[in-house]
């Protein structure tokens, strides 16, 4: 039997029309990580990489949008009997003692029906893990899942089988996108706008030490996810305000400047429409329309979601930040735009710019570049 262990990805159900963007984007990281692979191919609706280090390379991979699932599996010929036969055997060495299990089929055979294998599988393992006292359960009731997939060629019996961050493949849009990161929701925005795909060029902007140490932070669990060997960050200092519209106005501002003056046609806009007013929504879009720039809402939509988002990026501990902004009450004013000039010019006077590897070392890079700087 030819059996080899390799790492299958399952795209999102929204990538599935940018498996090559996909398939680009892992070869692409795995380059950049130094992780060894000879092969990596589509194989029907999953792509199958064949890496030296199946462990260290699935994590390296997990870090990617665009992906539904990503597993370690046992690829043999998609024969019953090869297929029935590895299932056992892979199911044997998984299996503790005591565990309930339950045997998933999922893809499509020629030969036979997913489930005829189900049944066939759960009754060896039953008949041969006599001594584990184990048995088998329900889809909705077991302790452990053993997980099979078919294509029209191979059989992939999982090994491990790990969640991916859905989305869609990093700059599959062939879009650029300019995002300014000063705070949670901010940088979630960014975040949601590199899970939508786009070419995310990233503008940080703080107001003391402490804030940029947070904002590092943040950007750290973020630069995995962008798939560039070398990525240039820009850095500002911005006076602190504690209003919330206020400082969103000057960010907006901001980047649209910086936008125009690089020829960036779209800017993500750091607004929850679920929190914020909508005539506020509505004066941000228009204020970004008349510069000629496309205003992006990547928050548009979301609701607890965003709490899920916040984890992805190590938030946890900054989201009572959100929730007081949640339960703001803000009423209709104008906010005086020469206020917002000034504090735009004097920002734009402390731009600069430091390209780093995504590494453990970033949070350090930034700051001691910095300092350097000053």
């Amino acid at each position: 039997m030819n059996e080899k262990t390799v790492l299958v990805v399952f795209p999102s159900v929204f990538s599935l029309n940018k498996m090559d963007s996909l398939e680009t984007s892992i070869s692409t990281i795995l380059k950049i990580k130094k992780q060894n692979f000879t092969c990596i191919r589509k194989n029907n609706s999953v792509i199958v990489i064949e890496a030296s280090d199946p462990v260290f390379a699935s994590s390296t991979i997990g870090s990617l949008f665009g992906i539904d699932r990503i597993a370690i599996a046992k690829e043999v010929k998609n024969q019953f009997d090869t297929v029935l036969s590895t299932i056992t055997s892979t199911s044997m060495n998984l299996l503790l003692k005591g565990e309930k299990f339950y045997i998933k089929v999922e893809g499509k055979s020629a030969d036979y029906l997913t489930k005829d294998l189900e049944v066939a599988a759960t009754s060896s393992l039953i008949e041969k893990s006599i001594d584990l006292q184990v048995k088998p359960g329900l889809e909705s009731d077991h302790s452990r899942m053993l997980y099979t997939y078919l294509t029209e060629s191979h059989a992939y019996v999982c090994i491990f089988v790990d969640k991916g961050l859905g989305g869609i493949p990093y700059n599959s849009q062939k879009e650029t996108m300019l995002c300014c990161i000063y705070d949670e929701l901010s940088a979630i925005a960014c975040l949601q706008s590199i899970k939508m795909g786009f070419d995310v060029k990233i503008l940080v902007s703080y107001s003391s030490d402490s804030d940029l140490l947070k904002i590092s932070k943040m950007i750290n669990r973020m630069l995995p996810s962008i798939v560039q060997e070398k990525i240039t960050l820009q850095f500002c200092k911005m006076p602190k305000t504690q209003d919330p519209l206020m400082k969103i106005l000057v960010m907006i501002y901001l980047i649209v400047s910086i936008a125009s003056s690089r020829k960036i046609k779209r800017v993500a806009l750091p607004i929850l429409p679920f929190a914020l007013p909508v005539w506020f929504v509505e004066d941000s879009t228009k204020a970004v329309f008349q510069k000629n720039l496309v205003p992006w809402l990547p928050l548009a939509g979301m609701d607890s979601s965003i709490l899920e988002n916040s984890r992805q990026i190590g938030l946890e501990k900054y989201l009572t930040n959100l929730e007081n902004l949640c339960k703001s009450k803000f009423t209709k004013r104008n906010i005086p735009k020469k206020k917002i000039q000034k504090n735009v010019s004097d920002a734009l006077k402390s731009l600069e710019s430091i390209s780093l590897t995504a590494g453990p070392k970033n949070v350090y890079d930034i700051i001691d570049s910095l300092r350097m700087n000053h």
